[in-house]
């Protein structure tokens, strides 16, 4: 099917994106493509297959290899997990994220309305989907561990859930940034509490 565009390659509002456009511009211009997802019509098998399944596996796949081919070293000292190990935690890290985009969404769509918004189980959905997409292409530098640092770069998902969620959850100007402050902290605590039950079954 062929996507139709403007001259700055937008689709019409209300007309789903192509997955490399949503990638790209979600990226380069968020105000523009945030208002674009919040026109278009959206399920949640639509969103976790056609985005989530597919980006969440990029962090998942280049560990899995890099942490095969380089291993992980710690104070002078490789340790290369054996490929069951490698795929078990690969496996676990996954799941954990398709997860934790789902339960996010959740405590958007939950605070919506006590700052303000609207809850909406699917805006809350986009907004956890799509503003996770920095960290997701920031997480390739796992394919080689030695650069896992720059992994910092996917904090701009962060700003990400600055620019979409008082758009997508219509909360008012004045009660924005206080949504925007309390969902990045519950996030945060999501990835630790996560975190916490997952680091028994990971290796590396």
């Amino acid at each position: 099917m062929t996507i139709e565009t403007n001259s700055q390659g937008i689709p019409p509002i209300g007309q789903p994106a192509s997955l490399t456009d949503r990638v790209k511009r979600i990226i380069t211009q968020p105000k523009v493509e945030w208002e674009l997802i919040a026109a278009e019509p959206a399920t949640v098998k639509g969103i976790y297959t056609g985005y989530v399944m597919i980006l969440a596996a990029i962090p998942v796949l280049a560990g899995l290899i890099g942490g095969q081919i380089f291993g992980y070293s710690t104070l002078g000292v490789t340790y290369r997990p054996t490929l069951a190990d490698a795929l078990q935690s690969a496996i676990i890290s996954y799941a954990g994220a398709l997860v934790g985009i789902f339960l996010i969404a959740l405590v958007i769509d939950w605070l919506a309305p006590r700052f303000g918004g609207e809850s909406n189980r699917i805006q809350a959905l986009k907004v956890s989907a799509y503003s996770a997409t920095a960290t997701w292409l920031a997480g390739v530098f796992a394919l080689i561990p030695s650069l896992g640092f720059l992994n910092i770069l996917g904090l701009y998902s962060l700003y990400l859930i600055y620019t979409g969620l008082p758009r997508l959850m219509k909360a008012p100007e004045d009660k924005a940034m206080s949504y925007v402050i309390v969902t990045i902290l519950a996030v945060f605590v999501l990835a630790l509490v996560l975190a916490f039950f997952m680091a028994p079954f990971l290796v590396g």
